[in-house]
């Protein structure tokens, strides 16, 4: 046999011989497999929301110890304006993001979000307005987070008792008397809608997601337009009241000269500051409207979790939503950060129901309604409220006013 034919043959040997070694180390081989994946996420949320998610983050990572190699890095992004930094790169956007309700529409026709599953359990978990304001139809395309969006009457003890928060023009008159004022922002169409809300007059959003449709001129029914637009200039009138921003309505909390007001939880914690145990809060009350005392609405907004359908890794990214807005989280929340829970369990807590700011708002929302609005809904309000508020000056007719604000509003 030449010498090269030899080597041949044991070269040969040696790749069959060290062949089998390697198939005889299953230890190896599933150690090698079970290596886990690296799995990347980006999270948009509140800058204030930081120290808050960096703890879920930690309690989610140990739930699925072992199972991946997780790399969650934080941005900060305000929910108000995530849609549109989501938008202008799609692709390369978060893989989970905090968003407003009202974005909703307008991510699930650009594609961004995909129906959340397991939705059955989902929707039984959390409260029924939150969940429809996660919903586009019947489909459900986010995690509801929070149910604390809306607005409600705050009040000092000192002056009312609960009997008199049941109405305003009650309140005003105990408000003049006292040289006081009850303060309201009527430069806002989010809280004019009030007046609107429970009279049969409507507003929402067509089926295009775009324009609007809005019967506020009514002049037919138990309540016309005209009747709503009177009740206004005689609650404008009173001395008792005061049309200001919410950053009115905070400085004459905490200089003594408002003693109640419409707002939110998000004052919540000053305005306790300054009343301390005179601080109270309550549902909207009724106001006269053509001799009719009606409950004062609301526009309830709640924070949802989204999940970009582009993740690279969706599935875990769906996961991470999910412990986000997970009953113990949204507890969480609200020890840390105070923000309503959008979780039945966690909202009947004995710790939420006994913040009087969040069980305001949990009464309002009987009376409340997601805010699905168009554009073209929030000018044309403001100028009609504004005329409202200082008590028509120019003498123009409530109905042509009236004409007038709708025709802008339900503009293409």
């Amino acid at each position: 046999m030449k010498k090269s034919t030899y080597l041949c043959i044991l070269a040969a040997f040696l790749c069959v011989f060290s062949a089998g070694c390697k198939k005889a180390d299953p230890e190896a081989a599933d150690a090698s497999a079970k290596a886990p994946a690296q799995v990347d996420l980006l999270v948009w949320g509140a800058a204030e929301d930081e120290a808050l998610l960096n703890q879920i983050f930690e309690s989610f990572q140990q739930k699925y110890q072992g199972e991946a190699d997780f790399h969650i890095t934080f941005s900060p992004q305000s929910e108000s304006s995530c849609m549109d930094a989501l938008m202008n790169d799609l692709e390369n956007g978060a893989d989970v993001f905090a968003f407003a309700d009202d974005q909703l529409n307008t991510l699930v026709a650009a594609g961004a979000l995909e129906p959340v599953e397991p939705a059955d359990t989902i929707k039984a978990s959390n409260l029924l307005e939150a969940v429809h304001a996660a919903c586009v139809g019947d489909t459900l395309y986010a995690y509801p987070l929070t149910a604390d969006n809306g607005y409600f009457l705050y009040y000092n003890k000192r002056y009312f008792t609960e009997a008199d928060i049941t109405s305003l023009e009650r309140m005003l008159e105990i408000a003049a008397a006292q040289e006081k004022k009850v303060s309201m922002d009527w430069s806002s169409g989010w809280y004019v809608y009030s007046f609107f809300g429970n009279t049969g007059l409507e507003v929402g959003l067509n089926d295009d997601g775009i324009t609007n449709f809005c019967t506020w001129n009514g002049t037919e029914g138990p309540i016309r337009g005209t009747d709503v637009a009177q009740s206004m200039l005689n609650l404008a009138a009173s001395p008792g009241f005061l049309n200001t921003t919410d950053e009115g309505f905070l400085k004459g909390v905490q200089d003594g000269t408002v003693i109640a007001g419409v707002s939110g939880t998000w004052n919540a914690l000053a305005i306790e500051e300054a009343w301390g145990a005179d601080y109270g809060a309550s549902r909207l009350p009724s106001y006269n409207c053509s001799g009719q005392q009606i409950q004062m609405a609301s526009y309830s907004g709640y924070k949802l979790i989204g999940v970009n359908a582009y993740s690279a890794s969706h599935e875990w990214a769906s996961l991470l939503a999910q412990w986000i807005s997970s009953e113990a989280c949204q507890k969480l929340r609200f020890e840390l950060r105070g923000q309503g829970p959008a979780n039945k369990n966690a909202a009947a807590s004995q710790e939420v129901q006994s913040s009087p700011a969040i069980s305001a708002l949990l009464s309002q929302s009987e009376f409340s309604t997601v805010q699905r609005l168009g554009g073209n809904f929030w000018d044309p309000v403001t100028v009609f409220a504004g005329n409202m508020a200082a008590g028509n000056p120019t003498g123009q007719g409530l109905q042509e006013q009236l004409d007038k604000m709708v025709e802008d509003i339900t503009a293409p």
